[in-house]
Parts: structure tokens; C-alpha cells; sequence
């Protein structure tokens, strides 16, 4: 196979061409039996087979025994063709293989045989024996990538709503595993965002990132398919969200309005909970050591609750204490999550569980590094040269409850609701400092202390139903839910009542005085509600050939206080949102599709003058081809896309929001982005992992000018290891090409603040002492890179990447 490493600087034709080169060769290595045998040799199991649970959605025959086979880790063969065309209602509850098989085939006229080898073959009532097809048993052909080892899944929801496979899904998606997530230690939300084919992050201070995807910001977010929103002015540690409390991250690229409302065009992000689904005690435990007095213990158990494993629990915690690179900042993280999962009937299914998140950072900025001298020169500060006081922090706080059921109607058809509740607070006594340093002696800049306290309460609702359906000897499905969500922001404001000089810059260390403070005055109060219904047809038009077809009707209600103390409200009613898919089978592993959504987003950008702008309006195309080998354990794709929509918000340069020191935004008309993105993530072999995504764009106003230019138009990411017996090794590198922002600098001349393209490389091994215990190295920004996280984002100020640094962790089983 060809070195995976894209060649950066060959023009966007040129890496298409090498892209398609690639995925054709490596559908030319599933010609080769060695990775079929290797799978089929490690699936041998013992003549006893254990009571499992088991939780497969309805669908076509043929996928529920293939899903089945997999969440039971077997191998069977069987015609695939002769299932494909039969319904099942999939399968619910506590089972072992073979009263599994006795259910799924009750009235079929099949029965599941188990040969010398562990395998198992059906054969009819004539004891024949069908043509085989081998399907083998692996974990990762249910959703849930836990201890599967893969890099990708076999099915997701957050586009469609219908558990689609990657391949199945017309729009262009990523998923990164709990594998992945433990081999390249992505803690944060931040982490995974900054390693997802066509994501990028922008760091305002030290507890705020921005993400953003095709040209856009990303302001889609989703708890297990449940949309969940926050307002980057007002952050409470949302983006560093620990990655401990998820299975896996799901991402859908383009508008996804169908299911979420607010038809983001840049992306939606959707965080999979791990789930309390074994029936035997078992767990992990961690600790971590490393750069700059990090260190960190986790523990993550499960246990049935009673004998019959229907009732189960699972705990999840972790602490944290860090330094950092940057002077006087230090953190102390916990997180709490605990779930319990019963099985009230065979097909139901009843979900409850909290999580809660704190945060405690000293010294936290508000602001970067200034980028200029008072005399126009560019400064050139150390890596860890800060802008935090001694008493400055972004104490934050999640938390999150939630409950939901699922029942599977013997049917097939089936039923979900969900009830969730995050509320989000944040504690911020904090300092701004502006201006430019005089060259010689550091004085000249400016400080604006200020102390907000605000909390955001919102409550969500989900409720949809699933039901297949014959129509013309084919199966088809169709979904149709509702959705609810209440979001109320307040945020509170201490004014200081002295401000202190600055002094000199260059003597800065932290020690500058808390001011006091004014009495706590409401400073913004805003609710929001949003009332959707939608619905979604899943129509099998030929052999090869799916229609989707979906819409949305949303009502959008918002009123508040501005921060100058003038109240507004918009609404937004029976707003339609229509989607569409078309996916063509080519062949048992490559398919084309195109599909269409609208754009409709609400937007909390405001004007020079306070004013909030009109919702974003637009039409989202994509078209591509994937490819699913190895039966599913490896996925690949290539797509194109086009982005049309108005009134996006951008940088109003000069102007800030009154009362605010926000940036001010005006809206823009007739704005396109348009590029491709590639990826191929899975197991090549069952000892080599793969994970390596393309994104290139571009994003023009209606006069060619180019917009949102702090994004970087070439995106690249590679992460691959290989296990030799019980070492386990892995590289990878990040990649972004260069962007800027257009600022004026302190004489009043517009300049460019420019960021050069850049490669972190990080490296990892992983060896297994025992069965039971493991110690992994992980080295991030290998070559120690000094480059910037964010272009400009306040003002002219920078803040900087991290430099080289490691972690090592000893993980123990039980």
C-alpha cells in the first residue's frame, strides 16, 4: 500500500487523483484471503456459550444475524441474499447464542448449526446445507466500538435517525472510536475535534475553543442524538469535555437540520455515552503521569445488579491535577458518571444516569498576546509568557441527567424516548488586557477586569418511532419523532470599582491586584425554545438503488436582555426543512450516493449596534462514493461538496457588541464553500490499524472575496499502529495549511496575521505486561513546533500551541 501521508503541497486535482489511487488499492487488497483467514482462525469459540445481553435494532434478516454474530463474537455463514429481502424485529434482552439464533429464526425454516470449529452455518429443514457466506463474529458490528479494537462502527444515528452503516449514510462521516480515543489519549472534546477529517479548533483564552468545519462554525452538538447547544461568549468548559464518558464521537459533515433543528452547514458532533450493557463485574483503572506535574487517576466499572444480569450498573470517575506550559496556570479536573440499565421486558429497555464535570483552572486568560508593539513591529514572546492574574480562573461546572426507554415491538417496529437535562454554570473573575507594549519599556497596555457569573439550564426531549414495512415485495422503514428543547441563559456581572495600571508588560508575572467589585447586576438573559417534528423514508427502490427522503417543521422562539439592558425577541415558525438521499449499490463493497438538505440556523452573532442577525438561510449538496472492505471493518470514502447560504455572520473589523468587548459581526450575502474530503479508518489487517482523512475547501462572499479566513483550507490526518505480539506501536501527524486574520494594528493599517502551515507528529507504543495490565507512552508535537492555536481571534491577541510534551499510563483490567 502506498505511504498514507498526503503530499501537502500538490494542488487540490492532483491529491484528489492520488486519494482515488489509494482506495482503489486498497480494494485490491481484500482480494487477498490472509485477512479473512486470520479473522475466521480468531473467532473459535468453546461449545458453551454464555448469556449475553443483547440490544440489535430491527432491520432486513440478513443485517440482524450479521449484528448478532458480531455482538456474540461468532462466525456464521448463510446466504445473504435469501435474508436480505425478510424483515426481523432484531433482539432484546438475555441470551445465549443459541436461544439467540432460536428467536431471530423462529418461522424462517432455518436452524443454526455449530460445526467442529465454533462456526456456525444455517441449513433448512431439509438439513441442506445453504451457499455460505461468511460472516465473521466481531464486536464492532453493533454501534458500540468498546473493546472491539477497531477504528471505526457498523451503524449511527446522528444523521438520519434510522442506524445506518457509514457506508449506508449519504453525507460524508467520521467516527472516532474508543479505540482510537485510548491509542492517541484525545482527553477533550478540543482533542477530538483537532484529529477529525475537516475539523479545526480556534482558542480564544485558555478554557474556550471554537470548532469549526467546511468554513463554518460548528454549533451542532448532540448527547446521544440529543441536540444540545451552548454560545461560545458563554462557555462553562463545554469544549474541554473529558472524553472518558463516551463509547464513541460520531461526526456528520454538512447540514443535519433533519433531526437537530438548526441545520448547521458546517457540521454536527454527537457524543455516544458508554452504556451499563455487561452482565459480569469487570472495569479498568488508570494512571497517568505526565508533562508539567500532570498527573490523573481514572476507574471504570461495570456489574449486574441482580442474578439474572437484567439490572446493571456502571460507574465511570476521574481526577485530575495539572501545571502547564504557560506561567501560573494550573488545573484540577473531576468527572462522575454513573448509568443503570434494566431490562423491564425482553424488548424494553430503560436507561438512567448523571454525569458531572468540574473544572477548577488558576490564573486562566482572558484574551491572548498582544501580536503588535505600539510602533506597528510584530512582537515574538515565549511559549510561556501569559496574560492570567494570580487570581484570575474559569471555574466551570456540567452536569447532565438523563433518562430513556426503548422497546421492540415483535413487529419490528420500535419505539425511543428520552428525557435530558444539562445545566451548565461558570464562575469567571477575570482580566482583559489590550493595547500594544512600547518596545522599550513594556508600558502602554491596558486592563478591563470583570467578574461574571452565569448559568444555562436546558431541557431536551426526544421521541421517535422506527417501522419497517413491505411495500411491493421490497422492505422498506420510515421514522418519524418529535423534539423539544428549553434553553435559559443569565449571566451575571461584578464591575470592578479600581482598575491598576499594567505597568511594564515584560515584568508581568501574575502578581497584578484583584480589584473590588460592584454589586452583581444581571448582565444577558435570553430563553430559547425550539418545537420540531420530523420524519424520514427509507425506500429500497431496486436491488441497488435507496431513496431517502426526510423533512423537518421547526418552530424557533427567542427572547433576552441584552447586555445593555434592552429586551428583544424573533420567532421563527413552521420553518421546513427538507432532506433527501440517493445511494446506489455498485457492488458488495463500493456505493455511490448524492443527497440535498436546507439551511436554517438560528444565530447568536450581533452587529455593531447590539442587533442579532437573521438566521442563516441556504442549500447544502454532496455527492461521493464509499467503500465498505473486510466486511465493514474497514470504511472509506471520498466526497464533494457545496455550500450555499446568507447572512452569515463575520468580523465586523473595528467595532465591538455595546457593553460588550465582544466582536461586532455584520451579515454577508451570497457566500459559497465548496471542496472534498476523503478518509479511510478500520483495521487493514487484524493487526494494523488505519486512520487518515483529506479536507480541502473553499469559502468566497458573493464578490470572490475570500470569508472566515482564520480557517486553514487544507486539513490532513494520519494515525496508524501495529501490534507485534504484546507491543503495540503507533505514529501519526496533524497537519493544516495556513491562514489568517485581517486586523488593524496600532498605527490604523489593516494587516494580516498569518499562520504558516504546520505538522504536529506524535508517536505511541503500548506494551501488555500481563493479561491484565499495560503500560502506553504517548509523545505529542514530536518535533517541538511553535505555532499559534488561534489567527488573530481577539483583536490582534495570539495564544500559543503546546510544545512538545508526554503521558504514561498503566491501565489495569479486572
Amino acid at each position: 500500500m502506498p505511504k498514507a501521508t498526503p503530499p501537502l503541497n500538490r494542488k487540490p486535482l492532483a491529491c484528489a487523483i492520488s486519494i482515488s489511487v489509494m482506495l482503489t488499492m486498497i480494494g485490491a487488497v481484500t482480494s487477498t484471503p490472509s485477512f479473512a483467514d486470520q479473522t475466521q482462525s480468531s473467532q473459535t469459540h468453546t461449545a458453551t456459550q454464555p448469556v449475553k445481553h443483547f440490544a440489535i435494532p430491527a432491520g432486513s434478516l440478513s443485517q440482524v444475524l450479521s449484528q448478532f454474530a458480531g455482538a456474540a463474537g461468532i462466525a456464521i455463514s448463510f446466504d445473504a441474499a435469501e435474508f436480505s429481502n425478510r424483515s426481523s424485529s432484531g433482539l432484546q434482552g438475555n441470551y445465549s447464542v443459541e436461544q439467540g439464533f432460536a428467536v431471530l429464526l423462529a418461522g424462517t425454516g432455518q436452524m443454526a448449526v455449530r460445526k467442529a470449529n465454533g462456526d456456525y452455518v444455517l441449513q433448512g429443514n431439509s438439513a441442506t446445507t445453504l451457499p455460505a457466506v461468511t460472516v465473521s463474529g466481531r464486536a464492532m458490528m453493533s454501534a458500540s466500538t468498546e473493546e472491539t479494537g477497531s477504528y471505526t462502527t457498523y451503524s449511527m444515528n446522528t444523521a438520519t435517525r434510522l442506524g445506518l452503516s457509514i457506508r449506508e449514510t449519504p453525507q460524508s462521516v467520521s467516527v472516532v472510536s474508543r479505540q482510537l480515543i485510548d491509542d492517541m489519549q484525545l482527553e477533550s472534546l478540543t482533542d477530538v475535534v483537532n484529529t477529525t477529517t475537516g475539523l479545526t479548533s480556534s482558542q480564544q483564552d485558555s478554557q474556550r475553543h471554537v470548532f469549526s468545519a467546511r468554513g463554518f462554525r460548528i454549533k451542532n452538538y448532540q448527547i446521544d442524538g440529543v441536540s444540545t447547544t451552548w454560545e461560545s461568549g458563554y462557555s462553562a468548559g463545554e469544549s474541554q469535555m473529558d472524553t472518558i464518558l463516551y463509547d464513541r464521537i460520531e461526526v456528520v459533515r454538512g447540514a443535519s437540520g433533519l433531526t437537530s433543528g438548526a441545520g448547521d452547514p458546517s457540521a454536527a458532533i454527537n457524543l455516544v455515552r458508554k452504556k451499563a450493557d455487561s452482565e459480569e463485574f469487570t472495569g479498568h483503572a488508570t494512571i497517568r503521569s505526565g508533562s508539567w506535574d500532570r498527573y490523573q487517576g481514572a476507574v471504570d466499572v461495570s456489574t449486574p445488579l441482580n442474578k439474572a444480569g437484567t439490572v446493571r450498573a456502571r460507574v465511570v470517575g476521574s481526577y485530575l491535577e495539572e501545571g502547564s506550559f504557560v506561567d501560573f496556570q494550573e488545573n484540577k479536573k473531576s468527572v462522575v458518571y454513573g448509568t443503570l440499565a434494566a431490562d423491564l421486558t425482553d424488548n424494553t429497555l430503560f436507561n438512567i444516569g448523571i454525569s458531572q464535570q468540574k473544572n477548577k483552572p488558576t490564573s486562566s486568560t482572558w484574551g491572548g498576546l498582544p501580536v503588535w508593539f505600539s510602533n506597528g513591529e510584530r512582537t515574538d514572546w515565549s511559549r510561556s509568557k501569559t496574560v492570567g492574574a494570580d487570581w484570575t480562573r474559569w471555574d466551570s461546572e456540567v452536569t447532565n441527567y438523563f433518562v430513556n426507554l426503548e422497546h421492540y415491538f415483535d413487529s419490528g417496529a420500535s419505539i425511543y424516548a428520552t428525557y435530558s437535562k444539562n445545566i451548565n454554570k461558570a464562575d469567571l473573575p477575570l482580566v482583559y488586557l489590550y493595547g500594544a507594549p512600547d518596545r522599550q519599556t513594556g508600558l502602554g497596555m491596558g486592563a478591563y477586569p470583570a467578574w461574571y457569573d452565569f448559568e444555562r439550564e436546558q431541557d431536551n426531549i426526544d421521541i421517535y418511532g422506527n417501522l419497517p414495512f413491505a411495500l411491493f415485495g421490497r422492505d422498506h422503514e420510515v421514522t418519524v419523532g418529535l423534539m423539544y428543547n428549553k434553553q435559559d441563559l443569565i449571566s451575571k456581572l461584578r464591575n470592578a470599582l479600581n482598575v491598576a495600571s499594567v505597568g511594564n508588560f515584560y515584568e508581568w508575572d501574575g502578581s497584578y491586584p484583584e480589584p473590588e467589585w460592584s454589586p452583581q447586576t444581571t448582565h444577558v438573559r435570553k430563553q430559547t425554545e425550539q418545537l420540531g417534528g420530523y420524519g424520514v423514508l427509507r425506500l429500497s427502490l431496486a436491488d441497488p438503488l435507496t431513496l431517502i427522503l426526510g423533512s423537518r417543521i421547526t418552530n424557533w422562539d427567542t427572547e433576552g436582555m441584552k447586555s445593555n439592558g434592552d429586551f428583544y425577541e424573533f420567532n421563527h415558525h413552521q420553518i421546513v426543512t427538507p432532506y433527501a438521499g440517493l445511494i446506489y449499490n455498485i457492488n458488495d463493497v463500493y456505493s455511490a450516493y448524492v443527497s440535498y438538505t436546507d439551511i436554517f440556523n438560528p444565530q447568536d452573532a450581533q452587529d455593531r449596534n447590539g442587533n442579532y442577525l437573521d438566521p442563516l438561510e441556504g442549500k447544502n449538496y454532496e455527492a461521493g462514493v464509499k467503500a465498505e472492505y473486510f466486511e465493514g471493518r474497514l470504511n472509506a470514502m471520498l466526497s464533494v461538496f457545496r455550500i450555499e447560504q446568507d447572512n452569515l455572520a463575520q468580523a465586523d473589523v473595528g467595532y465591538v457588541i455595546p457593553g460588550t468587548t465582544n466582536q461586532a459581526s455584520y451579515a454577508a450575502k451570497g457566500t459559497t464553500s465548496k471542496g472534498f474530503e476523503a478518509e479511510i479508518s478500520g483495521a487493514i489487517t487484524d493487526n494494523w490499524n488505519l486512520m487518515f482523512g483529506w479536507s480541502q475547501f473553499q469559502a468566497e462572499d458573493a464578490d470572490g472575496s475570500e470569508i472566515n479566513t482564520a480557517q486553514p483550507r487544507r486539513t490532513a490526518t494520519l494515525f496508524t499502529t501495529y501490534k507485534l505480539n504484546d507491543l503495540t506501536l503507533g505514529s501519526g501527524v496533524n497537519w493544516q495549511s495556513s491562514n489568517y486574520t485581517r486586523v488593524n494594528n496600532p498605527l490604523g493599517q489593516s494587516e494580516k496575521i498569518k499562520q504558516g502551515s504546520y505538522a504536529l507528529v506524535r508517536l505511541m507504543a503500548n506494551y501488555q505486561m500481563t493479561p491484565t495490565l499495560s503500560a502506553q507512552l504517548n509523545i505529542n508535537n514530536l518535533f517541538d513546533e511553535k505555532y499559534y492555536t488561534n489567527s488573530g481571534a481577539w483583536f490582534g491577541q495570539l495564544a500559543y500551541g503546546a510544545p512538545r510534551n508526554f503521558n504514561l499510563t498503566l491501565k489495569y483490567d479486572f
